[in-house]
């Protein structure tokens, strides 16, 4: 146990001492992505053989410099957080040459092994190839080339399990400049300065959360981690609580220090395992260490970590919601003021971050405020992680300064849309955000910005959507999300969301009136004035968004079309005259009775009797049945 600042900086060195012995590292990615596709095969077959060529095989910074057994060559083996081209996973770095290899399968260890490792080759098949160009290093790559990370810097560089060799790459140090070198003022005020602002979709400034607790005497503080990210295809949160769990822990830590807490808690949902086993584990490595509990480094500082897991509901990702899940009651929203930094947890002043809020915290401390102001734009300091998903051509998870354009993500970090499909929209800020359309390519993604045309950047999900999507029916899919999801506590959430989802199901299924169109408006309205909580409040989002960029596809579905061909109700299908032979095998297959006709002569199809199932369409030989 260290009990001291100068045993930490003894022990840091020992650690950077030993990692530099490492002179070939191969970093396994062991996110939620990678492992589905069979990463940790992956890695116990790289360690076998490995160690079959007798080589020197480090699986563990911490056995390492408990035995001292190793030779100045060794390979290190780790098992990392996620890189963020989950589209081309599992991924394989190989350092010191920066070389990663994508979509690795088992049989490819042997070739990594015996070129990379053994001979210093590139495994040239196995490298990122585009357009004939291949780019053998990962920071070639223009998924990440122009990136900058800054949160994830540690995804998919350093052992996401090991607290030593966090410490190695500067882990706690922030933490130690913090109890030592720093009042709580000086904190608070580098927060304050560097224009930090709350990462979870409000846009918040963070320090002023925190000089708020830090002024109010209590006999108890809390300091609250939100990791209940439940917006659909966001995984931010989740790879950094994977990737990086320490980075998380010192964040906490600090803002304990500064505004005189002893206790945090992180509320990690229940879809989450991975990041609550490995929040488990580096808080017990933390506790082993003596940097969390009872007078840390010889401070006089004591902090408490806990972990709650949510039950899954969407709802308890709102923070007064959240605390009611941590006291043991329904997650259920509450009226405010008072707000959570006056009486949160158990009544007492808390500070409500989320997870990637305090994992920029260390390097602002280590690095000032006007590096962080640097990064990004006007009262919009530092970067932002977004996941990137949908129709485009490179998935995953990256990292962009805060006022990057929808244009720079999607065509030069995204590669565009897949199958050179044009660009139509994409829902930012998940169910509670809007839709962005061509019209806003070069708009700056940040808070004001997205608060100008009635969106928000939320937690910071991307899902973009092609020339084939119908707007209407991803209305209809958030809303349904929303609608199931609301908690019940008041009218115009529980009640008005499922008038609008009742609503869009009709348009959908061609029985939509034009004054379901105001209706629907009117609703929103009601809705974002009237509900308790900033859930309720943007629920209607989606639909608002669409109503306002697409409302031509609104009005073509009421008059009985689909735009898109996507919605299977309003799907016409009709029997070509011409091709028609007369086979009656259409009219045997339909399930319903709705084609008939004489054999030899064409068939009909009664619309009115139609399930637009598509029986009839596989089945006839002549293709003479077309869908519009």
């Amino acid at each position: 146990m260290l009990k001291s600042r100068q045993e930490l900086s003894s022990l840091r060195e020992a650690l950077q001492s030993a990692l530099e012995k490492q002179k070939k590292k191969i970093l396994v990615c062991a996110g939620t992505g990678c492992i589905a596709g069979g990463s940790l095969e992956i890695f116990a077959e790289l360690q076998k053989l490995v160690e079959e060529k007798g080589l020197d095989c480090v699986v563990s910074l911490e056995e390492e410099t408990k035995h001292h057994h190793l030779h100045e060559d060794s390979v290190g083996l780790k098992k990392c957080g996620c890189h963020g081209f989950c589209e081309m996973g599992p991924l394989v770095r190989i350092e010191p040459f920066g070389w990663l290899y994508t979509k690795v399968k088992l049989e490819d260890c042997d070739e990594i092994v015996e070129k990379s490792i053994v001979c210093d080759k590139l495994v040239e098949r196995l490298a990122y190839t585009k357009g004939g160009i291949v780019y053998p290093t990962q920071e070639e790559i223009p998924f990440y080339k122009h990136q900058t990370r800054v949160v994830l810097e540690h995804c998919g560089h350093i052992d996401a399990d090991s607290i030593k060799e966090y410490i190695a790459h500067g882990g706690y140090s922030a933490l130690e400049k913090a109890l030592f070198d720093m009042s709580g003022d000086q904190i608070v005020k580098t927060i304050l300065d560097s224009g930090l602002r709350g990462r979870g979709g409000a846009g918040f400034p963070a320090g002023i959360k925190w000089q708020t607790v830090k002024n109010l005497k209590s006999d108890r503080k809390y300091i609250l981690c939100n990791g209940d990210e439940g917006d659909p295809g966001a995984f931010m949160d989740r790879s950094i609580m994977e990737g990086d769990p320490h980075r998380v822990l010192e964040g906490m830590l600090i803002a304990g220090v500064a505004t005189g807490a002893q206790d945090g808690y992180i509320y990690v949902r229940a879809e989450y395992p991975m990041a609550v086993n490995r929040l488990k584990n580096a808080i017990a490595q933390a506790e082993a260490l003596g940097l969390l509990g009872d007078n840390i480094l010889g401070s006089g500082f004591s902090f408490h970590m806990h972990i709650n897991r949510g039950a899954g509901a969407f709802v308890c990702g709102e923070e007064t919601a959240l605390i009611a899940s941590i006291e043991g009651e329904r997650g259920f929203p509450r009226v405010r003021p008072p707000l959570t930094v006056v009486k949160g947890l158990f009544g007492k002043p808390t500070v409500p971050n989320n997870v990637e809020t305090y994992a920029n915290v260390a390097s602002i401390i280590n690095k000032g405020a006007d590096w962080f102001k640097s990064l990004g734009s006007n009262n919009n300091a530092g970067t932002k992680a977004f996941a990137l998903t949908g129709n485009i051509e490179n998935t995953g998870l990256i990292e962009v300064p805060m006022g990057t354009t929808l244009r720079e993500i999607i065509y030069t970090i995204g590669g565009g849309c897949r199958n050179n499909a044009q660009f139509k929209a994409v829902q930012i800020g998940g169910p509670s955000g809007g839709c962005l359309t061509q019209e806003h390519l070069d708009l700056p993604l940040d808070y004001d910005s997205l608060r100008s045309v009635g969106a928000i950047i939320g937690s910071g999900g991307l899902v973009v959507m092609d020339q084939h999507t119908c707007m209407v029916e991803v209305a209809r899919f958030f809303m349904d999300f929303t609608q199931n999801e609301s908690c019940g506590k008041c009218v115009p959430c529980r009640e008005g969301t499922k008038r609008m989802l009742e609503i869009l199901e009709r348009i959908v299924a061609g029985q939509g009136k034009m004054e379901d169109l105001d209706t629907l408006e009117e609703l929103a309205d009601m809705i974002c004035n009237t509900a308790l909580c900033g859930l309720g409040k943007t629920a209607p989002s989606p639909v608002q968004s669409t109503l306002k960029y697409f409302r031509d596809e609104y009005v073509a579905h009421v008059n009985g079309t689909c735009p898109t061909g996507n919605c299977q109700k309003l799907k016409k299908i009709f029997i070509d005259k011409d091709l028609c032979k007369g086979c009656s095998k259409c009219s045997r297959t339909c399930p319903v009775g709705a084609i008939s006709g004489k054999i030899k002569e064409p068939f009909v199809i009664d619309s009115a009797k139609c399930i637009k199932c598509g029986a009839c369409v596989e089945s006839c030989p002549f293709k003479a049945i077309k869908e519009a």
